[in-house]
């Protein structure tokens, strides 16, 4: 089974990095992108077949490391 976690800063916290993509992409032409939020995705490998408990699994890893729940949001999906 695969559980894929997308993490992104919350609404309002500064991304530099998403800054600093889009200024990039105006300086190649690319004029007009107002904004860019960066974030990451996280794929797992996870042994069992039971989603429900992956699911339950993997909220308590976003919790404790994947994500920073103060800045940050995530998403799962289980496939």
């Amino acid at each position: 089974m695969k559980a894929v976690v997308h993490v992104m800063l919350k609404p309002g916290v500064l991304d530099p990095q998403g800054e600093a993509v889009r200024h990039a992409l105006g300086s190649l032409g690319f004029g007009g992108v107002e904004g860019v939020r960066q974030g990451k995705v996280i794929e797992l490998d996870l042994a069992g077949s039971d989603a429900e408990a992956a699911e339950v699994e993997v909220k308590q890893m976003c919790e404790k490391l994947l994500a920073n729940t103060v800045i940050e949001s995530y998403r799962i999906e289980i496939a």
